[in-house]
């Protein structure tokens, strides 16, 4: 079974839709590449795929350690270069609880490094991962 169908609905956007759910995402392209920037290019969604695939792993630890980490929040900034045009980097950072210890800070921190996106993307994409905990 497919893990989603998409269709191009012209003017550089496409539609995708997740077959289980039925929910579908939008794209279209970046204004700095012909597009008019009204949705998720494709390489915003790899960037936000990164930090949530980061908080979704922390976030399965966390219950295993009886940790409540809801709200957390984080931003993701992606870095292009032009030739040729791809991500060149991608800097993640997680805002946590400042109540976390030093050893749940780490046991977090190395299940964000290791999910399935950070392990997937090219190694020539740098990513900058921080962790604050406020």
């Amino acid at each position: 079974m497919s893990t989603a169908t998409a269709r191009y609905a012209g003017n550089l956007r496409t539609e995708a839709t997740h077959v289980a759910s039925g929910n579908t995402i939008l794209t279209d392209a970046p204004v700095d590449n012909h597009g008019r920037g009204e949705a998720f290019s494709p390489t915003d969604l790899v960037a936000a795929s990164l930090g949530s695939c980061m908080m979704t792993i922390m976030g399965i630890v966390a219950e295993r350690h009886a940790l409540d980490l809801t709200g957390v929040r984080w931003e993701v900034t992606k870095h292009m270069v032009a030739e040729p045009r791809r991500i060149g980097q991608i800097d993640v950072t997680f805002r946590l609880p400042a109540t976390l210890t030093e050893k749940e800070q780490t046991i977090l921190e190395n299940a964000a490094r290791t999910c399935p996106v950070a392990l997937s993307l090219n190694p020539e994409i740098r990513q900058e991962v921080r962790f604050l905990y406020e």
